[in-house]
């Protein structure tokens, strides 16, 4: 079957069309995307204001065209953090059900942990072992750890790349004492819901996931995307530690010229390293892949295993 999925993130909003079904990968046919930056369009009250409520309605009805250009069958759409959070996102919400006919199901942190869990551990597979799972969005860090297709632990932090960068660097590049402030509250906040994490063991396999990884994985020096998904990539501690001190000096423009980095990303791309940071050193961990898998794929292979077998 082809199913379209609606993906309204804080930062970008994504239309992926699949070919997929129960006991297969889900095969790409189509995607589109625009960086609608959901979560900056904030007013002072943190309601999701005009511009950003029309950019979503807007886009929303061109994603129902494109699925139905592309033959669909169905439409999976979802939100994150950006809607969940928002005082007027139920006001949101239903605007783009009247206009759109599109019935977005906003997703809890622990939701979003639980489906990208689910992601990867079909991608790597049972002989993965116990799997630590971490996802870097705009609006919050995901963690989940356990040994099967569900988590044992799932936990959702507000330490989003897109939102540390709006509270916390408001000066480009940012300066010494706003990067010391950020790191020592991204560890504060880690570290307060890293024990039971902890407690359920250390992980056979540590995975990263979302685009800030992939970004990090790639100016590190793992292969570009258009080597496909089955080239094993790696972002290594060591290689991270090196690089933080480089970042945090340059400006978002020269962020955006290093390889795996769009002028989107470039200035949330300090906040996200100092997170990955925080990762690898409060558990642990010497080096994490990247799994091309994520919350999309979680979203999709569940809905396929709702399915009646035909």
């Amino acid at each position: 079957m082809r199913l379209g999925v609606l993906d309204v993130g804080s930062n970008t909003v994504h239309l992926l069309v699949v070919d997929a079904h129960r006991g297969a990968a889900p095969l790409p046919a189509y995607s589109h995307k625009t960086e609608l930056r959901l979560a900056e369009h904030l007013d002072k009250d943190g309601k999701i204001d005009q511009s950003g409520a029309d950019g979503l309605i807007a886009f929303t009805k061109e994603a129902v065209e494109l699925a139905e250009d592309k033959g669909c069958e169905s439409l999976l759409a979802f939100a994150t953090s950006a809607l969940r959070e928002a005082p007027n996102g139920e006001k949101v919400l239903d605007r783009v059900r009247s206009e759109t006919g599109v019935d977005l199901e906003v997703l809890s942190g622990d939701d979003e942990a639980r489906l990208t869990f689910l992601a990867v551990r079909r991608w790597f597979g049972w002989s993965s072992g116990r799997l630590a799972v971490f996802d870097i969005g705009g609006g919050s860090l995901e963690i989940a750890a356990g040994s099967d297709e569900q988590p044992t632990v799932a936990v959702s932090v507000q330490l989003g790349a897109g939102r540390l960068t709006r509270e916390d660097l408001t000066v480009d590049p940012p300066d010494k004492e706003q990067v010391r402030a950020l790191r020592r509250r991204i560890r504060l906040e880690m570290a307060a819901v890293a024990g039971p994490v902890l407690r359920a063991g250390k992980p056979q396999r540590s995975v990263a996931t979302s685009k800030t990884f992939r970004s990090l994985a790639r100016i590190a020096g793992a292969a570009p995307s258009a080597d496909g998904p089955y080239v094993p990539r790696t972002l290594n501690r060591d290689d991270l530690s090196e690089w933080i001190p480089k970042l945090t000096k340059m400006s978002a423009a020269e962020r955006a010229a290093l390889p795996g980095v769009s002028a989107g990303r470039s200035s949330q791309l300090v906040a996200g390293a100092l997170v990955a940071d925080a990762v690898m050193d409060l558990f642990d961990l010497q080096a994490l892949e990247v799994c091309p898998w994520a919350l999309r794929e979680g979203v999709i292979l569940s809905r396929l295993d709702q399915l009646q077998p035909r």
